[in-house]
């Protein structure tokens, strides 16, 4: 890890990104001490506001401050990839471990769960997820339990792929000489699985999650654009975007904040976990 670290410090372009993801958390962790006004602070009295000292990127059709919005916004991106992500681990790693080191009939009833749930295209299965708990015609779910629905549906459309990683990676180390020898001595499979093989499958565990949460970010956004994600009065770039659309021409900041924000994230984890990849792969030295 050590070497991997020294390696990943070389590249400017994962430097680079490491501090502007680190800047964003501190943004999100931070962000009622770094916001300007309230997000949901509405003042209609100063609608399309031009950029100024009060209000940086200036205000929205509802006076709202577009800063604040995008500080909050980073919050809620952060917070959605995070918990889905952490679901993602729960899931996929458990079956993935199971079905590589069991193998056998477990194995193949995993995987086909496994490649029922890549049969269906990503979005298009969360859209689905989030559309059938929606109430009828004229009513709404509240903003919490919206974003609890969002949490499960990304959640259960992203696991497959942490799964079918970690099944290969187990299956390559399920005979390994220290795997023998600690069957051999009589040790529960519960422990092998956590102390023989986890700890040696971690770095594509790692480069996975890191790329993960920029798809994640990216559905998130998608779903709010439509609608289906986060619900006012919580901040979204994904709505953020879509509220601005009528005003693109008159008002293209509305519209370029809040775009520019989620880019600039998903490159960063993007490039961030390319960077991290070829740090701990020795065999993609240069």
């Amino acid at each position: 890890m050590a070497e991997a670290w020294r390696r990943l410090r070389r590249n400017p372009v994962a430097v680079a990104c490491g501090v502007y993801i680190l800047a964003l958390v501190l943004v999100a962790l931070f962000a009622n001490v770094l916001k300007p006004q309230g997000y949901d602070t509405a003042d209609f009295a100063h609608t399309f506001a031009d950029p100024s000292p009060a209000h940086p990127l200036g205000t929205d059709q509802q006076g709202r401050d577009v800063l604040s919005r995008i500080i909050f916004g980073a919050r809620i991106s952060l917070g959605v990839a995070v918990v889905v992500v952490s679901l993602e681990v729960a899931i996929g790693l458990t079956l993935g471990l199971i079905a590589g080191y069991y193998s056998g009939a477990i194995d193949v009833a995993l995987m086909r769960v496994t490649d029922v749930m890549f049969s269906f295209p990503d979005i298009l299965l969360a859209i689905l997820l989030v559309a059938v708990v929606q109430p009828g015609p004229g009513k709404a779910l509240t903003p919490q339990v919206s974003l609890l629905t969002l949490f499960v549906a990304l959640g259960l459309v992203y696991w497959p792929g942490l799964a079918r990683l970690v099944r290969g990676q187990a299956l390559a180390l399920r005979n390994r000489e220290y795997v023998e020898a600690a069957r051999s001595m009589g040790v529960r499979d519960r422990s092998i699985l956590t102390r023989h093989l986890l700890p040696n499958i971690l770095s594509p565990i790692i480069v996975q999650v890191t790329q993960d949460i920029a798809q994640v970010m990216l559905a998130e956004a998608t779903l709010s654009f439509l609608g289906l994600g986060v619900q006012p009065p919580f901040p979204s770039w994904g709505r953020m975007i879509q509220d601005a659309l009528p005003f693109k021409e008159a008002h293209a900041t509305l519209l370029l904040a809040p775009t520019l924000a989620l880019a600039a994230t998903v490159m960063a984890f993007n490039f961030f976990g390319d960077a991290l990849r070829d740090a701990l792969d020795p065999r993609l030295r240069e």
